[in-house]
């Protein structure tokens, strides 16, 4: 299966690649905040659409201006292609699939995006444009074997860490079928409920952290504004931040490649997450969790690797039903973890029979197309 995929690897810049690393990253972020205000103005104030062709235009009418011949100093694929990333954005917005564009901050992650003209690649050090010496590379996996490159971006996060992902063509080869099939039902108190009886205990990263969060910014709040001491201060806030996300990230695609290597049919119920979040009580640790991710990360997993996930209706009532005997209660409160099924006489624990019941609507719905208003994942 031919994919596009991207490495990502972390380097060490040279001081004097910082800087122009520093100056690429101030123009393209300038270009893309230069053509919204400019796209933004001549819609509410003249009613005129402005596309990627007209921002290309303006920009190179720009450049040639005396006081903005700075932007000539660095490479021009990464300044052009902030614009496309613009057109992208609105493209977005008018598909309704993102909010309005917003302006980029220095402060924020900052990249920029090199196409195969501004970079040279011999399958083993990698050197852009304008820079002298090619970059110090932390290889932390291998690269596919004649790999042809089509973009290199590269980006320092917050944190003050320097990254570059390396996007190319790749095959995919798909994985022995098994006779695996698992149903999982998501929550908080653990992470993942199996209906092979299998509680996954949630990983906590942002909860374990808290409390040296509060620490450091509280120190951050102290601190005057423009001091180098705040600079300092905001590095440590970000830093925690960052791994804080790292090891959320580690957690949920060590157990998504797990599932996906051991079930050829995965059962998951469709969660509405950004709806949930709207409980305050419980808002935090649904971020903390990354079901969404989760989700994703199954998602294009599965489609690689030639295994089925079925996504089932969140309105199923998988925990208020007897997996036994398909009795289903009225009412089940949260507070409620085991109950015993009326009908049958069966004690469930309600993760458990809910995992189970997500399990067989799944199986349901990948063999006989049963109504229970499966959800496209």
């Amino acid at each position: 299966m031919e994919i596009k995929r991207a490495y990502r690897f972390r380097f060490y810049p040279t001081p004097e690649q910082e800087v122009m690393l520093a100056r690429t990253f101030g123009c393209a972020r300038f270009a893309y905040n230069h053509m919204l205000r400019l796209r933004t103005d001549a819609w509410f104030k003249e009613q005129k659409k402005v596309g990627y062709h007209e921002t290309s235009a303006a920009l190179t009418a720009l450049k040639k201006q005396p006081e903005f011949a700075w932007l000539n100093e660095v490479s021009s694929v990464p300044v052009q292609q902030a614009l496309r990333h613009l057109q992208t954005a609105f493209g977005n917005f008018f598909a309704k699939r993102a909010q309005y564009p917003t302006f980029k901050s220095k402060h924020d992650r900052q990249a920029a995006e090199y196409t195969s003209s501004a970079f040279k690649w011999d399958g083993k050090t990698l050197k852009l444009a304008k820079m002298d010496a090619p970059l110090a590379i932390r290889w932390s996996r291998t690269l596919p074997k004649a790999a042809k490159l089509t973009t290199a971006t590269v980006s320092k996060d917050a944190a003050g860490r320097y990254f570059v992902s390396l996007l190319c063509n790749d095959t995919v080869e798909v994985k022995p079928a098994v006779v695996g099939k698992i149903g999982i039902d998501l929550g908080l108190t653990h992470f993942a409920i199996f209906s092979t009886g299998e509680k996954v205990a949630a990983p906590n990263t942002f909860r374990k952290n808290e409390a040296q969060l509060v620490k450091l910014q509280r120190r951050l709040a102290k601190k005057q504004k423009g001091s180098k001491n705040r600079i300092k201060a905001a590095c440590k806030v970000a830093r925690l931040h960052a791994k804080t996300a790292d090891a959320r990230k580690d957690f949920l695609h060590k157990l998504s490649t797990r599932l996906v290597n051991e079930n050829q049919v995965i059962a998951v119920e469709s969660l509405a997450v950004a709806n949930m979040k709207k409980n305050h009580c419980l808002a935090k640790s649904i971020s903390d969790a990354g079901w969404a991710e989760f989700v994703r990360q199954l998602a294009y997993k599965s489609r690689w690797y030639g295994r089925e996930l079925v996504g089932i209706d969140r309105w199923y009532p998988s925990s208020k039903r007897c997996s036994d005997c398909g009795y289903t209660t009225v009412n089940m409160p949260l507070k409620v973890r085991e109950w015993t099924c009326p009908e049958c006489g069966s004690t469930h624990d309600r993760d458990i029979n809910a995992a189970r019941n997500i399990l067989a609507a799944g199986l349901a719905v990948s063999a006989l197309g049963e109504s229970v208003n499966p959800v496209g994942i």
